[in-house]
């Protein structure tokens, strides 16, 4: 079979592949063999009707499909290989000419990936954060380690207020009719927290024990669900109990209950040096990413669309993966936060672009710097991964063969990163 490519605009190739007449026939005879049996024509037992009875009854076409079915993958595939070509898009067949005693002659149209270039991608220019432990800093920890530690108390004597810890049953209406989700019982809701709709806590502040109040509140205009979104409701609410949150005070006995010291000062300076360590990830994690979004502005590419669709598709693939260990799906997402998923790849496309502008641009920047990675390396870190996830046989990922390409793809690509991220101006 004779092939021909043609590269197009935008990363676009056309494959051409002819089949001389003597061999598309030669197919044809290999077709009608392989499905003799499923003619049925009166007269003739299965599997016995003579091709020339077959292509009269159903028609001289019934073999073409066979044929395409046959060879047009495999000669696509091995076009693929033969020629080097990086395929980023789904191919499209398009049959040219076909037909008895004539070439076969078909055209597979598909995306290639594109050549990036990056120009001045060392000395990329970032603000440097501020790694300054400041007292307001350290004493909001130490608020946190309260939160944690108090003691939740029943409060009898006297009305609810701001902070402290509810005990409800609720059930919400919209023009005197309760809606789907709005009911619910013994609910604990902190007072204050934003949990519920804006002026539902408010509204509750004053409560006694086993008073009823009826709330009425109006729905976000960007509320999740459409049919409420902007819609007047009235909450009938009992108070069951309320609780208050005791914090304990701040002195050297709260350092020795929740640390390894024995005076607050000590335990506050440990905390500083925490902070510290904690800002000075931070700042380092901002960095590289402002110098990765920096970086992405600078690559010069042309992406083809069906490129970034693909993009976007393995992106939804990513999210439905990922939700599914909290036992949902992507369908599910999208019906509570009341999208569309033609909506929702649409507001992936910006993202999308973004990664293949990425990956694109790491790819030029790894070939100008010669970017190496070795088999050691990829042992290493298959093996520290094996041992991460409590996979014993790391013999058979040493061994497996896209595991390593997979690898070392990985590598080759922090270290290109790590290139860009060390030559960043902090200003």
């Amino acid at each position: 079979m004779n092939v021909k490519v043609e590269k197009k605009e935008n990363s676009k190739v056309e494959i051409e592949f002819t089949m001389s007449k003597e061999q598309f026939n030669e197919e044809l005879e290999k077709a009608y063999r392989q499905n003799a049996k499923k003619f049925k024509v009166p007269g003739f037992r299965a599997g016995m009707v003579p091709r020339a009875v077959v292509e009269q009854t159903y028609g001289e076409g019934v073999l073409y499909e066979f044929v395409i079915e046959n060879t047009v993958d495999d000669a696509y595939r091995n076009a693929v290989i033969e020629k080097e070509l990086e395929v980023v898009s789904r191919p499209e067949l398009d049959i040219k000419q076909i037909g008895k005693d004539k070439d076969f002659i078909f055209v597979v149209n598909v995306c290639v990936k594109p050549e990036a270039k990056v120009k001045d991608y060392k000395g990329i220019e970032v603000k440097k954060a501020s790694v300054r432990v400041t007292k307001k800093d350290v004493d909001a920890e130490i608020e946190k380690v309260r939160e944690k530690n108090a003691r939740i108390v029943t409060v009898e004597d006297r009305a609810l207020k701001n902070g402290d810890i509810s005990v409800i049953d609720f059930e919400g209406f919209v023009d005197g009719v309760a809606f789907e989700g709005g009911k619910g019982e013994n609910f604990e809701l902190t007072i204050g927290s934003g949990q519920f709709i804006p002026g539902f806590e408010d509204q509750m502040v004053g409560m006694k024990k086993d008073e009823e109040r009826d709330v009425n509140v109006k729905f976000p205009e960007e509320y999740h669900a459409k049919e409420l979104a902007g819609k007047d409701a009235t909450f009938k609410v009992v108070l069951h109990e309320i609780k208050e949150k005791i914090l304990p005070e701040i002195d050297d006995e709260f350092a020795k209950d929740v640390s390894e010291f024995d005076t607050l000062e000590d335990y506050k300076k440990d905390l500083n040096k925490k902070v510290k360590a904690e800002k000075e990830a931070q700042a380092k994690a901002q960095k590289e990413q402002e110098a990765i979004d920096k970086f992405i502005e600078k690559v010069e590419v042309t992406i083809p669309e069906e490129m970034i669709d693909a993009e976007v598709d393995k992106m939804v693939d990513e999210m439905n993966a990922n939700l599914s260990y909290q036992g949902l799906n992507i369908d599910q997402y999208l019906q509570y936060i009341g999208i569309s998923l033609e909506d929702y790849k649409k507001e992936m496309r910006d993202q999308a672009q973004k990664r293949i502008k990425l990956n694109l641009g790491l790819e030029f920047i790894s070939k100008e710097e010669k970017v190496e990675v070795s088999d050691e390396e990829i042992d290493t870190k298959i093996k520290e991964l094996a041992a991460q996830y409590g996979n014993k046989d790391d013999d058979s990922l040493l061994k497996n063969e896209n595991a390593r390409n997979y690898m070392k793809e990985q590598l080759a690509q922090e270290k290109t990163l790590k290139i860009i991220t060390d030559n960043v101006v902090e200003k």
